[in-house]
């Protein structure tokens, strides 16, 4: 199982939401490509990033962050946050990113999500958020044997309940999504603890992303690496 740490952006800065809420948000870090080194420094090979500003508009403000880390770094780098155009697609993998995600649009629009899937195969992962059992974009009924049919290989689930609360993951929801889909899984939302890296491994997903409990020293990178190799 590979990990995941996360670095969220907002005004060019590192930042965590609690359960996605803008109005709580609090800054961790003034250089995302410092605290990405750092990152890699400790041994980990991917990183997920979401621009928090083009989550919002569509736009790709943190843009110049994110190419900096890639040409700065040696991580893998995942974006995901408003990207909504093929043209967007293309601008990130340019700039050396490994995987986009696709959120919203790819619930609302499936042409675009078939015509992303057809063009960038396995660069383009697709970000669902579930809520209380429920995947939290209407419409998206059926949605996890869609994106099977679709050809699409990576979903970052989120349960929106857990993200920054720092309170465990969802063990159960990863489980029952792990047998019922041929998916490439990486859990998200609530991961804090050794105990929650050791059992979302042996459920067998592809990955974990870390992100809160980096910043707050509840979970410690290295050790969490240490867990899941081999």
């Amino acid at each position: 199982m590979i990990l995941l740490p996360a670095i969220d952006l907002y005004g060019g800065k590192v930042v965590r939401l609690t359960k996605g809420d803008y109005a709580q948000m609090t800054v961790y870090h003034d250089d995302p490509a410092a605290q990405a080194a750092q990152f890699q420094a400790t041994g980990a090979r991917w990183l997920h990033t979401v621009d928090l500003e083009g989550a919002k508009d569509g736009s790709t403000p943190n843009f110049p962050v994110i190419e900096q880390i890639c040409r700065t770094t040696d991580l893998k780098v995942e974006i995901g946050g408003g990207i909504r155009s093929l043209d967007t697609i293309q601008k990130y993998l340019d700039a050396g990113v490994e995987r986009v995600i696709l959120g919203t649009k790819a619930g609302t629009d499936p042409a675009f999500l078939t015509q992303a899937v057809a063009r960038f195969g396995d660069h383009v992962a697709v970000g669902v958020d579930i809520k209380e059992g429920a995947i939290a974009i209407r419409g998206w009924l059926d949605c996890f044997q869609r994106l099977c049919s679709e050809g699409v290989k990576t979903v970052i689930c989120t349960d929106v309940s857990k993200d920054g609360m720092l309170s465990g993951t969802n063990v159960d929801l990863y489980r029952r999504l792990s047998q019922a889909f041929p998916l490439d899984l990486i859990a998200s939302g609530g991961v804090s603890s050794l105990e929650d890296v050791k059992k979302l491994r042996e459920l067998g997903l592809y990955g974990a992303i870390l992100g809160k409990a980096l910043y707050t020293g509840a979970l410690d990178l290295k050790e969490a690496l240490k867990e899941t190799e081999g």
